[in-house]
């Protein structure tokens, strides 16, 4: 407004100025012609130069006739630039002196000179009389620095090790606030980033301020790295803002190199952001990037980027799995562990990859952490992996582990048995360890949503000591307790709702003749169950006994030829990604109703939503049903 108004008043102005005469008709003397139009252009940049110093506000330096000394560097400026260690550029201060402004350019000199020198310790140049001087310069001249070298200042001084409480600091914020409206675009990034890094209450307006701005002039936003680095340091704090960065980085997603790709998916990843359209982008171009540019450090951000956003993009899946294989060598146990968690929480197995893991903690078991050895195994436990050499494998983890497993957390130790059972390779010792009254107790402790939970994985662990008789006696006391109420809490699936309704179609109604949803003592659920003679004909369960649940069996022995079946739902989540492997939790219920007594009956929804009628349905399970008596009878 007030730019405008200035404007304006210098066009009405002008009007009043002898110029007007060479625009209308009136002829000028030849003689004074030169004379005149000299002063009339004389008089148009004085008015000039006023109108700009006023919209300006406060002048940077002061207007000389030269108007090429705004850009020409002082001699002392060039010094310093010259300058190889922050004496040189103390003594050229106190053998030249200067303007603030040039003691801004002195401390952006010491500062580079500091970071240079492997991060130089600063308290005794701090206290140097020369440098206290130039703060004094800074301070009480603050308006006369230039918008660039205020904003470098700040960073320069506190990589220098100026306290963000010094007086000095707050004076310098303090204008950097007045001027936040005119600060160019790149300032304000440079700004924010420095404001963003340290928070502390005398930052706190100074950082409104600038995210302010930001936020209304984001339209200005015209390079990648600049959109990268908003996103990562000031998106958190504004959800306004990073919904303008994600757009403005869709938009430039082509310029970005693979820096600027992974430091955007780190930011959408810490900020919980599934920008589906954005991911996709950056997919895209990482995988057209050359390998030199995907250092390992970048595929794994990438990777766990993917995975903390449950974002699956099969070509850059292969194409970091394509670029890890050969670098076996240069990865570290810590490569290992965090690469395996990012592509097991994906659900990704990527056979060779993960072969690929094994081997290396074959050569280099000793560098692994109890830690990483764990989340290693959680993440072959997930997927249901096992190695081609497992037997080599599995005796150097029981060495390690070897008493280690009393030290760790019990929240990671029950895992750590849990993932066990699930790669059969559980030992009676673990299996006694937590299941231990003592050790259960610690347990209970905590969020209850969460202690169900860790109590259903016990009733999991209690079931692979007594199923496949490593420790009964000490799972028959934690199976006669009721099951968690988590697992009666569940809502059904579609899937689930479905299965229901053909199975009563199966036994015509006839309510005696199948459960389903039942929670067993094992604390897994069946979604079906039948009992059938040796006829495959179904028949009333309710009258026979029933060990696998707490309540509801009758106390009828099983009829000679009868079997008990279990109809399982396969839903999307059981199996992994791309495939029609069950992951671990599941395989291993498979593997324990068996154990158990029941035929399992699998009904994944790859094949269930082919059936579009309740005859197809019925008849689907009685083909199945058929299968897996026919299996059981040939063994």
């Amino acid at each position: 407004m007030t730019t405008r108004f200035l404007g304006r008043w210098a066009r009405l102005l002008g009007t009043r100025c002898p110029i007007t005469a060479f625009s209308g008709s009136t002829r000028l003397p030849p003689l004074p012609a030169p004379v005149e139009s000299a002063r009339v252009q004389s008089l148009g940049l004085q008015l000039h130069s006023q109108v700009r110093a006023m919209c300006e506000g406060r002048s940077l330096i002061k207007e000389e006739d030269d108007s090429n000394l705004w850009f020409k560097r002082t001699e002392l400026e060039q010094l310093v630039d010259m300058a190889g260690s922050p004496e040189d550029v103390l003594k050229l201060w106190a053998d030249k002196g200067g303007s603030a402004n040039q003691a801004a350019n002195s401390f952006i000199k010491l500062s580079k000179l500091s970071m240079q020198k492997g991060g130089l310790d600063c308290t005794d140049i701090l206290q140097d009389p020369r440098l206290l001087d130039m703060l004094s310069k800074v301070s009480s001249e603050v308006g006369t620095v230039w918008n660039g070298n205020l904003v470098s200042l700040l960073r320069a001084l506190s990589q220098l090790g100026v306290a963000p409480g010094a007086v000095v600091m707050h004076t310098l914020q303090t204008e950097a606030l007045w001027r936040v409206r005119r600060f160019t675009y790149r300032q304000l990034v440079f700004l924010a980033d420095w404001v963003c890094a340290r928070h502390s209450p005398q930052r706190q307006e100074l950082q409104s301020g600038v995210v302010k701005q930001l936020e209304l002039r984001w339209t200005e936003l015209a390079d990648a790295r600049t959109v990268s680095v908003l996103m990562a340091k000031v998106g958190q704090l504004s959800p306004l803002l990073m919904d303008k960065l994600e757009d403005k980085a869709l938009e430039l997603a082509e310029k970005f190199n693979a820096e600027d790709i992974r430091r955007v998916a780190l930011s959408l990843a810490s900020q919980g952001r599934r920008s589906v359209s954005l991911l996709r982008a950056l997919s895209y171009h990482l995988h057209q990037k050359p390998s030199k540019e995907l250092n390992t450090p970048l595929l794994l951000d990438v990777a766990f980027a993917c995975g903390k956003l449950n974002f699956k993009q099969t070509q850059v899946f292969q194409r970091i799995a394509a670029e890890l294989l050969p670098r076996k060598a240069e990865l570290s146990s810590s490569d290992v562990m965090r690469c395996a968690k990012s592509f097991a929480y994906l659900k990704w197995l990527h056979l060779p990859l993960f072969e690929c893991f094994t081997e290396h903690y074959l050569e280099n078991s000793q560098k692994y952490s109890t830690m990483q050895l764990c989340s290693l195994l959680l993440s072959l436990a997930r997927l249901n992996f096992q190695p081609s050499k497992a037997e080599e494998f599995y005796s150097k983890v029981h060495e390690a582990l070897k008493g280690m497993l009393k030290d760790l957390e019990p929240y990671l130790q029950t895992d750590l048995v849990w993932s066990l059972c699930i790669l059969q390779q559980a030992k009676p010792q673990y299996l006694q360890s937590v299941l231990d009254p003592v050790f259960q107790r610690k347990l209970t402790e905590g969020n209850p949503s969460r202690t169900e939970n860790y109590r259903l994985k016990l009733l999991h662990v209690a079931a692979a000591a007594q199923l496949e008789n490593l420790c009964p006696s000490e799972a028959s006391v934690i199976l006669s307790m009721p099951v968690p109420t988590i697992t009666q809490e569940s809502r059904p699936t579609p899937l689930q709702t479905s299965l229901k309704e053909a199975l009563q179609s199966l036994t015509e109604n006839n309510g005696g003749a199948c459960r389903t949803g039942v929670n067993t003592i094992y604390g897994w659920t069946i979604d079906g169950e039948l009992v059938v003679d040796s006829d495959n004909k179904p028949m009333d369960l309710l009258a026979i006994e029933a060990p696998h649940v707490h309540i509801g069996g009758g106390g009828s022995p099983m009829p000679e030829g009868a079997r008990r079946i279990a109809f399982l739902v396969g839903e999307f989540p059981n199996y992994s990604s791309r495939s029609k492997d069950l992951l671990g939790r599941f395989a291993m219920q498979r593997r324990h109703l068996q154990l158990a007594g029941f035929l399992t009956v699998e009904v994944p929804y790859f094949e269930w939503q082919e059936l579009k009628s309740d005859w197809q349905r019925v008849a689907y399970l009685k083909d199945k049903m058929g299968k897996a008596v026919a299996e059981e009878m040939a063994k």
